[in-house]
């Protein structure tokens, strides 16, 4: 049996895909900065794919098809179903790539800034508990010598 032409459209579609993601589309390629840290992306990627057709049959042709079952020439229809009709068709594609997070790697240690504006906020709390803590027994600290 021979290969239909959708599967071409569909083959096509999905090899021009596969070319725009890759494994540097979701984990990015590095930047290092002048202070000596790398930042990495990180995205989400993302991507839709349709495809569709129909054979299509002239209106001449469906009469004259007609017109042979109703007087029984059972030949005539056979040799019609396994002639190629007329194919239409179209397919098509979509990538949507949308950063996430940045890894942030320097002599400090590793930090992930999101990009989500409300885990954004958990995060920079979560990264200045250390600082907090710091401040708080300083102060500490400092009030315990002046009360001495």
């Amino acid at each position: 049996m021979s290969e239909h032409p959708i599967q071409n459209l569909m083959e096509t579609a999905m090899e021009n895909i596969r070319e725009m993601i890759d494994v540097n589309t979701i984990i990015g390629d590095p930047v290092e900065t002048q202070d000596g840290q790398v930042i990495i992306p990180v995205s989400k990627v993302g991507f839709g794919f349709a495809a569709g057709g129909s054979e299509f049959r002239g209106h001449s042709d469906d009469k004259e098809g007609e017109d042979q079952e109703k007087r029984g020439n059972s030949r005539h229809s056979t040799e019609k179903s396994q002639e190629k009709l007329p194919f239409g068709g179209g397919s098509g594609g979509g990538v949507s790539v949308t950063p996430v997070a940045f890894l942030v790697v320097s002599e400090k240690g590793i930090r992930v800034l999101n990009m989500d504006k409300q885990t954004h906020l958990y995060d920079r709390l979560i990264d200045t508990v250390p600082e907090f803590v710091e401040q708080l027994k300083n102060m500490v600290k400092k009030s315990d010598k002046s009360e001495k």
